[in-house]
């Protein structure tokens, strides 16, 4: 942990990004103790004033000298920027929670869901790693059933919004759907198609369309963010030979991932004794009335910091099979409010 302090020095990396942006608001939401707040980022945002509790905060030019007397940083500025500066925090003599890949899967680093993981946040060695965020909302009813059974295999597949790729893409999105709906005809074929120049983040139009494509292919065709949700989840988990097989896809939603989620397990678990751990398990609401068509949304996600879990039902092809639908907001708890809460578990 890090040494008892009424206020601690806090540094955030990537302040002006979606993430940077979130930080600043759950700081201030959940009253976090703070003395000094830093705020760090590119030179293209240097000067830039921000205002966190009714003042105004000037952004920094990250430099490797940006840390003395910093407690805690909070990073979101990209993998390669964290590999670059957070080891000059450390010796610095601040903790790092990095919200990026940078750190996840090496073996000195916990990679940390405080509702799953938490003990394990005291073998750090100044860097914990926040997993991306497809997995942490996975990783929450993962936990809740493995109190009662094994499991032997996980099925996912992830419909994932576009504020999970940075503002950019988020503004990409906006533009497309403002051009295509001002069209006289919506309906005729070839009417909602974008034109190639309107075309730049995304590898493919996104305004009414789906891309089964999240990050760049690795040689066994799975995409590098299939692999991270394999990876993460079995080092979250303690279950390094875990069966886990993801499809991710990007969809045109600002804010929220959704997920369906299949789960094999050792025992039989029904569906109303899974809904009873889901509802018991921390971070977890399930909203889950099939007869009102009450289940989960981006839209009931949007904002909010629990993980979302409905659509409970057993798998009718395998004894011993789960079915369930899961969302959260992707850049609180699936980024920001992860991190925040390994600090919080911190101090």
């Amino acid at each position: 942990m890090i040494e008892k302090k009424e206020k601690y020095n806090v540094a955030i990396m990537g302040a002006t990004g979606a993430v940077g942006k979130e930080f600043l608001n759950i700081l201030e939401e959940r009253n976090f103790p703070i003395d000094e707040l830093r705020l760090l980022a590119s030179e293209r945002s240097k000067g830039k004033i921000i205002t966190f509790r009714r003042k105004k905060l000037e952004v920094q030019v990250l430099t490797e000298n940006s840390f003395s007397g910093i407690d805690i940083v909070l990073a979101s500025a990209g993998a390669s920027r964290s590999k670059e500066f957070l080891p000059h925090a450390v010796r610095a003599g601040a903790v790092c929670v990095d919200n990026s890949s940078a750190f996840r899967m090496d073996m000195q680093v916990p990679l940390i869901v405080p509702e799953v993981n938490p003990e394990e946040i005291k073998s750090h060695k100044g860097i914990i790693a926040n997993p991306n965020c497809s997995t942490i909302q996975m990783v929450l009813p993962l936990a809740a059933i493995k109190k009662v059974t094994q499991i032997k295999r996980v099925v996912v597949t992830t419909f994932q919004s576009v504020s999970g790729a940075g503002l950019g893409n988020i503004l990409e999105l906006e533009k497309q759907v403002a051009a295509l709906s001002a069209k006289e005809t919506h309906f005729a074929l070839g009417e909602h198609i974008a034109p190639p120049e309107m075309i730049d983040k995304f590898p493919h139009q996104m305004a009414y369309n789906l891309i089964p494509h999240i990050d760049v292919f690795k040689e066994n065709l799975y995409t590098k963010e299939e692999m991270k949700m394999v990876e993460e989840t079995r080092k979250i988990l303690a279950e390094p030979n875990l069966a886990l097989t993801a499809t991710c896809v990007r969809v045109p939603v600002y804010y929220a991932h959704s997920e369906s989620l299949n789960i094999e397990t050792e025992k039989k678990v029904t569906r109303l004794e899974a809904l009873a751990l889901l509802e018991k398990f921390p971070g977890i609401h399930v909203i889950d009335d099939p007869e009102n068509n009450d289940y989960p949304m981006p839209v009931t996600a949007e904002g909010k910091d629990q993980v979302f879990v409905g659509r409970v039902r057993e798998d009718e092809s395998l004894a011993n099979g789960l079915n369930m639908w899961v969302v959260a907001d992707n850049l609180r708890k699936g980024a920001a409010l992860n991190a925040i809460q390994i600090a919080e578990c911190l101090i």
